[in-house]
């Protein structure tokens, strides 16, 4: 931050004063000044709307002094470009790795997740307990996309700027990327400022002047003050100078803590001395004419000076005193052809030499070079503008003698300009369309102003329907639209343009400037069927980009009302719809989008995303393979297609159109988000990390990857570093819901049940009625062994969804473990009634009717689970127990084969985790084999890694069961239950 003020005041200058003293001029010799110094210097006026265009603007004319500020050009360019890819973006993100799925492996109810979750795994058997039960494959925001901001599902996201953030953050590249199209000033000024400063170093000046402040002050004034006397963004370099000139004081709101370093420079009108003493300079000495200019003049510089131009030699060329000072310089001026050029050209807001030739008469074509040396006229790199004061007395004088001139010069003029921008169709449109070329919408903006000028009613409607143009383009081209509407109004005096000039300018100042103005166009008519159907659809986009998704379908539908094939309603409000879950209703809309515009590739896009929605999966693939045949270097389709392909178990596949997204951009954080997901469930769980951990270089404030991370370091039993990405993510996520079941399971893992129940009372604060969180207190009530707490809960869960046969299932279990058996099977039998191939069910039921002493209807369930699962490991180990109850041969042959199953399961390569159920397990089944050193290697493992109370419960139990299964071995299992026993006061912590 800048010292003391006797420091300060020699760097900021304030030129203010009337309309007509010379602030311009002034201005415009102190840059000459400057550059006659060795100074770099730029002139910024009110053509720049905005900060961004304002440093655009001093950096180009930076580069024609050899002062190129080459990395803010490139940040700058990089800007451009993310936006249009925000605002061009038409995808949201299928449910990805962080979908929570209910527990039985249907979709969840729109929470956490934003439709289908992934495929459904191989059951899981009992001795997975039940973290893996309860699925939690991976919770997670949902990131997302939109045409400039887009929107997820609002059950994923917070309302407002964190929403933003989120939806943006799969569409553009990384997090630095996202903070440039939301927060431009936040990464643009810091390296324009770091570049001014490089520029600085190597010159003994540099010098910025903004003239006409007095309008652009408004949009200008905070960020000046911010770069010149904060240090918000980095320091000025001392050798910069700034000079305003406008004609009001500063703002005191903006400069009221910094007025004192500002240098004033109020400019008056001439004194008398003054202005006859620049009449005698011109020549002008006649006292009766001196009198005259004075009078007419009323001292003003510009005035004074363009009176004496004409250089009237005496009494004789005074004529009649009366009109005004352009009437008398007009007069004065012999030349009828320079004469009538000089009025014509006032008609022009801006003119170089072909709008200048398209002005005037045959006869004047060769006069410009004339015209640019008139001290009314002030020429910049070969463009010229009036003087204010002229200009407006031109405009009057010619308005009032001949209506009809008027409305033929102005028709000429807009002709001309429409012949420009015709020219520049004749090339390639930019990706964006026309609006993007900026030759395009300078032509078609003056095109604009003339035609109004020369008929405001004719022209009026298209010019309203132009606004809509103008907005879809970006807030600067809205305001420069309306501000020429205003000028329109203002230059040809017509009363049916002023209105909609107040009205829009006191629209366009409001917070939601969009919305505004298009609430005004459709509220006070104006528009035709086409443009109302437009501007609805503008602002169903803008209504759907907040999350008001209601209002936004409301708004399509007018859109739709009005313009049945309007597809890019249609689309909108496809989009919205299955944002909102509603896929069925979306699908027709995108059906009929993709029909009125097949070569559109967001329209497959999304309707490819509606599909995933409605579990549709080859049907979305193809869409995604149509978007990318229409658009090859998108990466983001292909990371999509990609989640697709995971889903559907083609695992090659997703990660080939995966890595050919990262070949296209390997900085994309989601498409690595994505392969990891697939590499995660190959077991390639080292490389998986590794794209985690690289999307999170690329985008380190964003949750999503950072839950993505954590899951498969939890996944891993890596619980003490999946904990501080957990912690991250919580902090960054604006709705951590999901997150902190993720982190309660990673803490009660590691016995830190107190924090685990924090983080499952924060959940159920934020929806007492979410049947997760309930489960997941249930489980951690049974690891705890407080068994009765365990099942209150899951009667809540049951009482909110009877029909949730995992619930039930969970019951069964904790009434298995309290003897209660009658109750545990009529849970089971209800469970199994619900979802007949569930076998975690069947497996409970055959244990709680094993231990009720009902042997030949647990043969049944163990049957049925090996008859879906071959492979469990359990359901064989429990059959060889119930086959030795009931003295049946063949329990051998089960006991052996699930002690290779167990085998299998240990994962050789050491990644995967050993859980203490699967050690418990594979200790009962060494045992009932006879492998005495095995079993007991075994058991000293189980208690190594055991941490919770129910797991010690659960092998007791099965001990209870596998002694009554083996009365000679009585005594043998008596030592391992005492040491559990034992164990059992030294796990799980009961606090809470």
């Amino acid at each position: 931050m800048r010292g003391a003020p006797e420091d300060a005041a020699q760097f900021l200058f304030h030129i203010r004063g009337p309309a007509g003293v010379g602030k311009s001029t002034l201005a415009r010799r102190l840059e000459g000044m400057a550059r006659e110094e060795r100074a770099i210097t730029a002139y910024v006026d009110e053509a720049a709307t905005d900060a961004v265009e304002a440093m655009e603007t001093i950096s180009a004319q930076f580069a024609q002094q050899g002062a190129a500020l080459k990395a803010f050009d490139k940040l700058l360019a990089t800007y451009r470009q993310r936006r249009h890819e925000a605002d061009a973006g038409a995808a949201a993100l299928s449910a990805g790795p962080g979908a929570d799925p209910t527990p039985d492996g249907t979709p969840g109810a729109g929470r956490d997740g934003a439709g289908p979750g992934p495929s459904p795994s191989p059951p899981p058997s009992p001795s997975s307990m039940v973290a893996s039960q309860i699925g939690l494959v991976g919770l997670g925001m949902i990131p997302g996309v939109g045409a400039f901001t887009g929107a997820v599902d609002p059950g994923h996201l917070a309302a407002g700027a964190d929403r933003v953030k989120a939806l943006l953050s799969a569409r553009l590249r990384n997090h630095d990327d996202v903070q440039l199209v939301l927060s431009p000033l936040q990464s643009l000024v810091p390296v324009f400022l770091t570049e001014l400063a490089e520029v600085a170093r190597r010159h003994p000046w540099l010098v910025l002047f903004f003239d006409t402040y007095e309008r652009s002050g408004p949009q200008l004034d905070t960020w000046l003050r911010d770069i010149l006397v904060s240090d918000r963004y980095g320091e000025m370099p001392a050798n910069v100078l700034v000079v305003l000139a406008g004609q009001p004081r500063l703002a005191t709101r903006t400069w009221e803590d910094w007025l004192d370093v500002v240098t004033d420079w109020p400019l008056e009108v001439f004194t008398d001395a003054e202005a006859r003493q620049l009449l005698t300079a011109k020549g002008v000495t006649d006292e009766r004419v001196v009198d005259v200019i004075l009078t007419l003049s009323e001292r003003l510089p510009v005035l004074v000076s363009t009176l004496a131009e004409a250089r009237p030699a005496g009494v004789s060329d005074i004529g009649d005193p009366s009109g005004t000072a352009v009437e008398r310089f007009l007069k004065w001026e012999t030349d009828s052809v320079r004469r009538a050029a000089a009025l014509s050209c006032a008609l022009p807001q801006e003119l170089d030499e072909d709008v200048y030739r398209a002005a005037v008469d045959a006869e004047a074509s060769e006069l410009f070079a004339w015209l640019r040396t008139l001290p009314f006229v002030t020429d910049h790199a070969g463009h010229c503008r009036y003087h204010d004061v002229v200009r407006n007395a031109m405009l009057r004088l010619q308005r009032q003698q001949s209506p009809a001139r008027w409305q033929q010069q102005h028709t000429r003029l807009a002709d001309a300009f429409r012949d420009r921008r015709t020219q520049v169709e004749e090339g390639t449109p930019p990706p964006e369309g026309w609006w993007g070329d900026d030759r395009w919408r300078a032509a078609r903006l003056q095109e604009t102003y003339h035609r109004l000028c020369a008929d405001p009613r004719a022209a009026l409607p298209g010019a309203l329907r132009e606004l809509l143009g103008a907005y879809d383009h970006g807030g600067g081209t809205l305001r420069r639209w309306i501000q020429t509407l205003s000028r329109a109004e203002r230059d040809s005096g017509a009363p049916a343009i002023d209105s909609w000039g107040r009205r829009l300018l006191a629209a366009v100042e409001e917070r939601h400037t969009a919305i505004g103005v298009l609430t005004v166009l459709l509220t006070h008519g104006g528009l035709d069927p086409q443009g109302r159907s437009l501007a609805h659809t503008l602002r169903g986009r803008d209504h759907r980009n907040a999350g008001r998704f209601d209002e936004a379908v409301e708004d399509y539908s007018q859109a739709i009302a009005l313009v049945p094939d309007a597809g890019r309603a249609l689309y909108g409000r496809g989009w919205t719809l299955s944002l909102q879950g509603q896929y069925g209703e979306a699908l027709a809309d995108l059906d009929r989008a993709v029909e009125l515009s097949p070569g559109e590739a967001d329209n497959f896009v999304v309707r490819g995303m509606t599909l995933v929605g409605l579990r549709r999966d080859e049907e979305a693939v193809a869409d995604y393979d149509r978007a990318i045949e229409l658009d090859p270097g998108d990466p983001l389709t292909l990371a999509f297609r990609g989640r697709t392909l995971l889903r559907l178990g083609r695992h090659d596949d997703a990660l080939t159109s995966c890595g050919r997204a990262l070949e296209l951009d390997p900085e994309r954080a989601y498409a690595l988000s994505v392969r990891g997901d697939v590499l995660r469930e190959l077991g390639r769980f080292d490389e998986a990390l590794e794209d985690y951990g690289r999307a999170i270089e690329l985008d380190p404030l964003g949750s999503y990857y950072l839950s993505c991370r954590a899951g498969i370091l939890q996944d891993l039993g890596r619980f003490d570093e999946a904990l501080p990405d957990y912690n991250r993510a919580i902090e960054l996520d604006p709705e951590p819901t999901h997150l902190l079941r993720r982190r309660a399971m990673t803490l009660q893992a590691t016995g830190r049940y107190t924090e685990a129940f924090a983080d499952l009372d924060r959940a159920a604060d934020a929806d007492p009625v979410d049947t997760l969180t309930l489960l997941l207190r249930a489980a951690a009530f049974e690891g705890m062994g407080r068994y009765a707490e365990a099942i209150a809960q899951l009667d809540r869960v049951i009482e909110i969804d009877p029909a949730n046969a995992f619930a039930l299932s969970l019951r069964g279990k904790l009434h298995r473990l309290t003897e209660q058996y009658a109750d545990s099977l009529r849970d089971l039998d209800r469970a199994i009634e619900l979802s007949p191939d569930d076998t975690f069910a069947l497996n409970e039921r055959a244990l709680s009717r094993h231990r009720a002493g009902r042997y030949e209807d647990a043969v049944s369930d163990l049957d049925r689970v090996i008859e879906i699962w071959p492979d469990d490991s359990w359901a064989h180990y429990e059959m060889a127990l119930v086959l030795r109850a009931l003295g049946r041969p063949g329990h051998e042959g089960f006991l052996s084969r699930a002690a290779q199953l167990l085998a299998a399961e240990s994962d050789e390569d050491g990644q995967a985790p050993v859980s203490a159920a699967h050690v418990g397990n594979h200790f009962l089944v060494q045992f009932a084999l006879g492998h005495r050193s095995e079993q007991s290697a075994l058991f000293e493992e189980f208690l190594r890694i055991c941490s919770t109370r129910g797991q010690v419960d659960e092998l007791l139990a099965d001990l209870s069961a596998l002694q009554a299964a083996l009365p000679s071995e009585g005594e043998r299992v008596l030592p391992f239950v005492h040491r559990l026993q034992e164990a059992r006061t030294s796990v799980s912590p009961t606090a809470y």
